[in-house]
């Protein structure tokens, strides 16, 4: 009870916040409307009207919980309205990436760890990488992959995903391979392990912890990097698309449920890596 107490007061402060925000930014919608009509409303009756707008500036937590709850349990998770069947199709662009950035990291780092000449030329271009916009990129690599032949949206929105998902892992497996204490690798070298025992018994081993902790974050940014896929392709399947579309035709309310549709998938993702984690690590004999 006690640990759920600093979580609780936070959120009540983000939702008196969030209230007074709505307040303040829809109010002005109601005064117009007052003006129109020639009347004069106080305070105590504008209040009421901000929490309850078809197009709000600002939507209440009140009505994008509404609207989140309609699009996940209201709909059938095949219809196009359904925001399980958008998060679905986010999930699948969402995982390719993961897995392709996965693999291009951890390539690259066992690399770059084993490598002196690929330290001093990829790494430089790894970390220079992530200072272009993806909102720039995106568009290219869409119009890239249409060029090269590739068909559907799947693939375009993958590499996008392992674009932003990539370098996390790269530079976590990097810090994790290197980890091991010079006494650790003499105590091998003492036992004529080979450069592939070397790897398998100590350097990856003690590169789980620094392996997971960048999974996190990788898994996060390739869902936005789905997203951000989603958004020049012109596709209409996604939350990327759900938010367009609700932006395009002034649905505020659709922009808002799928923003937080993508941030409960984000967490959920986020606790599978962590669950993935405790099972590898009892599988490893770690206790704690």
């Amino acid at each position: 009870m006690l640990r759920a107490l600093p979580v609780t007061v936070v959120l009540g402060i983000i939702a008196v916040i969030w209230y007074a925000g709505a307040v303040w930014l829809n109010a002005q919608w109601v005064y117009d409307q007052a003006d129109r009509a020639g009347t004069v409303v106080t305070f105590a009756e504008v209040v009421p009207q901000t929490m309850a707008q078809d197009r709000p500036l600002l939507p209440p937590p009140h009505q994008v919980a509404a609207e989140l709850w309609d699009g996940v349990a209201g709909q059938a998770v095949t219809s196009k309205r359904s925001l399980v069947y958008h998060a679905f199709k986010t999930l699948q662009a969402t995982l390719l990436g993961f897995g392709l950035g996965i693999a291009l990291g951890v390539g690259l780092a066992v690399a770059i760890v084993y490598s002196r000449t690929m330290e001093k030329s990829v790494m430089p271009w790894a970390i220079i990488s992530q200072t272009v916009p993806i909102v720039a990129l995106a568009p290219m690599i869409i119009v890239m992959a249409s060029q090269a032949g590739i068909e559907g949206k799947m693939i375009p929105k993958g590499i996008i995903a392992c674009y932003l998902s990539f370098f996390p892992v790269l530079v976590g497996m990097v810090k994790g391979l290197r980890s091991p204490d010079a006494m650790q690798l003499d105590l091998l070298a003492t036992y004529n392990a080979s450069g592939l025992q070397n790897f398998l018994k100590l350097r990856l081993p003690s590169s789980m912890p620094y392996f997971f902790a960048s999974l996190k974050v990788a898994i996060a940014a390739a869902l936005v990097g789905a997203i951000v896929g989603e958004l020049p392709s012109g596709a209409t399947e996604g939350l990327g698309a759900r938010m367009l579309v609700g932006s395009q035709f002034g649905r505020p309310l659709d922009m808002w449920a799928a923003l937080f549709a993508a941030a409960i998938l984000a967490g959920l993702l986020i606790v599978l890596v962590g669950w993935l984690e405790r099972v590898l690590r009892r599988r490893m004999g770690v206790v704690a």
